[in-house]
């Protein structure tokens, strides 16, 4: 398992990573969800050179309860679909958490329809509450994502209100 930060990934590594998710995501994923999975930490599983399986960690901000709270989010989760139901998904997984339990005060994700059993096995909890975005004209509902929003309690981190409103920071694309 490699663990590489964005700003150390050489061209070849980016390149193979993009690759690996458009085959994953069957040509549906964007450049805006590749810019999302950037300026973290990468896991890969790496076989003969290629990654078969890859997660990245990015710093966002997440309002709740009236607090900003430090979020580790998940993104780009992805496995080769020859490689799939190996464990694959929960080995990069694992390495996430692992820097989400020890750097942010919660943990956050959108599960595709895929996703969802790898994440509820592994006690990430779908959100109850509303969720919304802290967009440039204020904060706005995103009813659409109140199903695939998915979050992590911290050991030591901040309790959360599993029914309140949890509202992300804007960035360009699916906000969540």
């Amino acid at each position: 398992m490699d663990s590489v930060l964005t700003a150390d990934l050489t061209g070849g590594q980016r390149a193979a990573v993009r690759r690996l998710l458009d085959v994953a995501f069957d040509g549906e994923f964007s450049d805006e969800d590749w810019e999302h999975s950037l300026g973290g930490v990468h896991f890969m599983v790496i076989e003969e050179g290629v990654p078969v399986a890859h997660a990245s960690v990015v710093q966002r901000r997440f309002l709740h309860d009236g607090r900003s709270l430090r979020c580790g989010y998940v993104e780009a989760v992805a496995v080769h679909p020859e490689r799939q139901r190996r464990g694959l998904g929960a080995a990069v997984m694992s390495r996430a958490e692992r820097v989400i339990d020890g750097g942010y005060q919660l943990g956050a994700l959108s599960a595709s329809g895929a996703g969802r059993a790898l994440y509820l096995a592994r006690g990430w909890t779908p959100w109850q509450g509303a969720t919304a975005v802290l967009a440039p004209e204020g904060v706005v509902r995103t009813e659409e994502d109140d199903d695939s929003t998915f979050v992590r309690e911290v050991p030591g981190g901040v309790p959360l209100r599993h029914t309140a409103t949890l509202i992300c920071d804007w960035r360009d694309g699916d906000v969540w």
